[in-house]
């Protein structure tokens, strides 16, 4: 029998120390997945790698991603693409050139992997990043829910959750930066992706 392989792939919110933590999970949501009842049986995978942009992934893309022939993808990126924009080196990543690298990069996997897409967020923490969502990071929020409806993949509405959990807990309890996750930020995400993704998925 194959290997049921769940596999997450992103950049830091993925990543979360797993480069140095001997399971390959890191302290974050998917250590909470790998663990979660759901995923019992199967081959948790985490290639997270801290800073990266969409560009970036696409590279490490064969590696990373295809090289494990998972059965399940879950992908979240792209704040690095917006956040480069305002920390002073001043690389703006379009709305465009965000959807042509994810697309060609998604188009490379068989239409057995069953895609799940996490979308990016932030809660803000300065007035910085408060521009964020109108300037740069709704066009890339959209674009990942346009690819997740052509693909037939789940989204994951990140944004919406935490934005609302924030409501209720204060921004700073959930992302203390506006951007990587508390443990309670991480918590809600690993709900928020086991409330989206259909269980049969998740069944060896």
């Amino acid at each position: 029998m194959a290997v049921h392989t769940v596999l997450f792939t992103g950049d830091s919110i993925t990543d979360s120390g797993r480069r140095d933590d001997p399971d390959g999970l890191g302290d974050g949501y998917v250590r909470r997945l790998a663990t979660a009842p759901a995923l019992a049986g199967a081959r948790v995978v985490n290639t997270g790698i801290s800073g990266d942009l969409s560009s970036d992934l696409a590279v490490r893309w064969a590696g990373d991603v295809l090289a494990h022939a998972p059965a399940v993808l879950s992908v979240l990126i792209g704040i690095n693409d917006v956040w480069r924009r305002y920390d002073g080196a001043g690389r703006v990543t379009s709305a465009a050139a965000y959807e042509s690298t994810m697309r060609d990069t998604l188009n490379t996997l068989s239409p057995d992997v069953r895609l799940v897409l996490i979308e990016p967020f932030v809660l803000p923490a300065d007035p910085m990043q408060q521009r964020w969502e109108a300037e740069d990071l709704g066009p890339k929020r959209a674009v990942v829910r346009s690819l997740a409806a052509a693909r037939g993949a789940v989204i994951v509405p990140a944004q919406d959750i935490l934005s609302a959990a924030a409501g209720r807990e204060g921004s700073a309890a959930l992302a203390p930066d506006g951007v990587h996750p508390s443990p309670r930020g991480h918590q809600l995400l690993a709900e928020a992706w086991l409330a989206a993704v259909p269980p049969e998925w998740l069944r060896p």
